[in-house]
């Protein structure tokens, strides 16, 4: 039980960190992606994604990917949708496919029938793009977790 209130503790203090970071950049648009369903294998889970990067004045740009959880995973969730506010330290920062690379992080989500959650990620190209501390999920299924993430964009 010590571990889990370590773990919560540590993830809280990550998602505090990176909503101050967030406040500090620039949005630069929005990263919308679906996830296939699978099973939280209790320590973890691994999940294929398809993602759409949209951002005004350009051509939406497509990536694949996948996110992988390690941690409290526990449950079944069907297809879903995260949505992140992706900020940068300017404007200027984002060339074409800069989203591209590794993000890492912590997540909570849970679902009885219909659920939600939270993803905090940073990462990509050198490190310079945050994901929205607070992003949107929505899933159907049965699932709880609190995991640090790690999300792989190409």
């Amino acid at each position: 039980m010590n571990k889990f209130i370590a773990a919560a503790a540590i993830a809280a203090l990550g998602l505090t960190a990176g909503a101050a970071q967030a406040e500090s950049r620039v949005q630069v648009g929005v990263l919308t992606c679906d996830v296939e369903p699978g099973f939280g294998l209790i320590f973890g889970s691994s999940k294929d994604l398809s993602c759409e990067f949209t951002r005004k004045g350009h051509s939406t740009e497509t990536y694949a990917g996948s996110i992988k959880k390690l941690g409290i995973d526990v449950g079944y969730t069907a297809k879903g949708k995260i949505a992140w506010l992706v900020f940068a330290a300017t404007k200027d920062a984002v060339t074409k496919h800069a989203l591209a690379g590794t993000y890492v992080g912590a997540s909570t989500e849970a679902t009885l029938g219909v659920g939600l959650g939270g993803n905090w990620l940073i990462g990509g190209s050198n490190k310079s793009f945050a994901l929205q501390p607070w992003s949107i999920q929505g899933q159907v299924g049965i699932n709880w977790s609190l995991t640090w993430t790690d999300l792989t964009l190409e």
